[in-house]
């Protein structure tokens, strides 16, 4: 960067969301540059090269921070980096992607946010909105770089957002027209200095609201009460155990709907597709998100009756020997590992572990207590697990993810649920949670049951 004289932005790490932006920036004649302690960001680097911007891989470079007009990490970036913190200390700017984004967007956005759910009920939100007959553009935290609709050629009606802490704790001007809160739970205390940051973060989506826009909050969220005295915007409530005036209460039959211009039930027939009070509560706020940007409850009815699970959230793989096996990969915190664990009755074997996020596993404890058979621990969290679980229940340590599907082979019998729901991050064995949650699939997969064996 030492020839580099120009003013120029620095986008501060190269995966899906880093080359997006810089490819923005520069398709909008902005002097970018760009960076990533990841040497092996060859292919990254030399495509953005190609388009004459300047990439440093490898390692960081102070100086390229400091001369920067305004520094665009990645949301996976920590905002308390050494270089970032250096450069912001002399006067640098920092900037995230949803302020960018909401910078050149004018198509409505619906945001959604939660710990748990937030790509289910942004998904059931896009198939609720395209039935009924609105185009959507899906992005965010669910995969697609938000900034990859800035350069399509064709706009949509809608863009649903999923929208993690990370991206919002730099949001400073973004405002959704509709934003949905699901849930808070216990998650990223590795990256936050306690659990209070991390739901300021998650409340923050509502903070540049107006009387014209719509939030949509779930009312068993701790301080519901004294949080929404703050949001400007038109509150759409939705719950399974208070009831609310208006928006969505969750109950047995079905989900009664209530809003300024709809009164209206899906019954319980209708949502089975989604099993667990969770879902009910995905369902009941992606109803709510979609009607205010023009969906028909025909249109709801319709998605419902199609919508099918993303893969790694409880996804059922296998039957072998009378023994079902579930694929949960995508629960990363101890909230989502609850709400998996009460998706089945009892004879649950649990396959935990990763790396930790600082997270308190004993919450599981008297779940596991009801319902599980066995705990199988594998990964860096696995000491962690055996502290935690036994003497609650037989407890295994595994070194992979082999052991742990053969071990809880070992330990099952027939009508028992051997359950992926690692409650960790992935990054100790796996590149993320769909790598784990396939490596898992791909070994369950390659099980031979008994009767071929005894036959073989």
């Amino acid at each position: 960067m030492s020839n580099f004289s120009e003013t120029y932005e620095l986008v501060v790490g190269l995966g899906a969301c880093g080359l997006s932006m810089a490819r923005f920036l520069k398709s909008r004649g902005h002097c970018v540059a760009a960076t990533d302690i990841d040497g092996t960001k060859t292919d990254e680097a030399a495509a953005l090269k190609k388009m004459g911007i300047p990439v440093m891989i490898g390692s960081h470079d102070q100086q390229m921070f400091d001369k920067a007009s305004v520094i665009i990490p990645s949301p996976g970036i920590p905002l308390n980096m050494p270089f970032i913190r250096s450069a912001r200390n002399k006067g640098v700017s920092v900037k995230g992607e949803l302020d960018i984004f909401a910078q050149y967007n004018t198509t409505p956005v619906i945001a959604i946010t939660a710990t748990n759910g937030k790509t289910t009920t942004t998904e059931l939100t896009t198939a609720m909105l395209e039935a009924s007959g609105i185009s959507c553009f899906m992005g965010g935290n669910i995969g697609t770089p938000l900034m990859e609709y800035l350069m399509q050629k064709s706009p949509r009606d809608v863009v649903v957002a999923e929208v993690s802490s990370f991206q919002l704790d730099l949001a400073q001007t973004f405002r959704p027209h509709t934003a949905a809160l699901l849930n808070i739970a216990e998650d990223h205390l590795d990256r936050y200095p306690n659990f209070d940051a991390y739901v300021n973060s998650k409340w923050s989506i509502f903070k540049n609201m107006t009387a014209r826009d719509i939030a949509v909050i779930n009312g068993r969220i701790d301080n519901f009460s004294t949080r929404t005295k703050t949001i400007c915007a038109d509150i759409l409530g939705f719950s399974s155990t208070d009831h609310v005036t208006r928006g969505a209460n969750i109950h047995k039959m079905g989900i009664d709907i209530q809003t300024h211009d709809i009164c209206d039930t899906l019954a319980a027939d209708t949502i089975a597709r989604l099993p667990g009070i969770h879902n009910r509560e995905n369902v009941a706020a992606a109803a709510l998100a979609a009607l205010s940007c023009g969906a028909t409850m025909a249109g709801i009815r319709q998605a419902l009756n199609e919508f099918t699970l993303s893969d790694h959230r409880i996804a059922f793989v296998r039957e072998v020997d009378g023994i079902r096996f579930y694929n949960d990969s995508k629960a990363t915190n101890v909230d989502a590992v609850l709400r998996a664990l009460e998706s089945f009755e009892s004879g649950i074997i649990l396959i935990l572990g990763g790396r930790e996020k600082g997270l308190d596993f004993s919450p599981l404890v008297p779940e596991v207590k009801a319902r599980a058979k066995a705990v199988i621990g594998m990964g860096e969290a696995t000491g962690h697990i055996m502290e935690t679980f036994e003497g609650i229940c037989p407890a295994y340590a595994c070194q992979d993810m082999n052991c742990a599907v053969n071990k809880a082979v070992s330990v099952a019998d027939k009508g028992n649920v051997v359950l992926l729901s690692p409650a960790c991050a992935s990054f100790d064995l796996y590149a993320n949670y769909q790598a784990r949650g396939k490596d898992f699939a791909r070994i369950v997969n390659r099980l031979v049951p008994v009767q071929e064996v005894c036959h073989g």
